[in-house]
């Protein structure tokens, strides 16, 4: 086992356990909200501020799982249509180009906007969140989606590189990366 195969399964458990607790704990939250409030009479403050927050992770961990699956919205009609491995992986390596850069500007509009929330503090009006915690989760699918794209500009690459003959040796190691 690789080095990048070994940390691509580490980061796959985070970021499913990441998500899979933040959903409890929505789901959870939600449930006890409304019989505290329809079972009980009870108002409790700020308990929507705590769940906005864990949604905010489930959102944004949801994001990053996509993107490493490579199940994010994508429009493969022109990937359909091509048969030549090699023209395949052109296109996969224009694709990964084309998101990179967006993600490297999504990532730079993400780190301005926590750097100002870090430098004029805000926080949730019931139990005083700051607000740059539900806006680190932003940076942290920027900078995790932006990491992946480079993942997959980096795989198409290697598959450009392999010569048709030794596609199943060459690239081996390349599938370990998908996890």
């Amino acid at each position: 086992m690789t080095f990048t195969s070994l940390a691509g399964r580490v980061i796959a458990r985070v970021l499913d356990a990441g998500a899979l607790v933040s959903s409890l704990l929505v789901v959870g939250l939600m449930i006890f909200l409304v019989v505290a409030r329809y079972v009980f009479g009870w108002s409790i403050v700020g308990l929507l501020e705590v769940i906005m927050l864990f949604g905010m992770w489930v959102y944004m961990l949801g994001a990053l799982i996509a993107s490493r699956r490579n199940e994010h919205l994508v429009v493969d009609f022109v990937a359909q249509k091509i048969a030549d491995g090699r023209a395949r992986a052109a296109h996969k390596l224009v694709v990964g180009c084309i998101t990179f850069a967006a993600t490297a500007f999504f990532t730079l509009l993400a780190w301005r906007m926590l750097k100002w929330g870090l430098s004029h503090p805000q926080t949730t009006p019931g139990l005083d969140i700051p607000l740059w915690i539900p806006q680190s989760a932003i940076l942290v699918a920027a900078i995790g989606s932006g990491l992946y794209a480079l993942r997959d500009i980096v795989l198409a690459a290697r598959d450009i590189a392999c010569s048709p003959a030794r596609s199943e040796t060459c690239c081996e190691e390349t599938l370990t990366w998908k996890v």
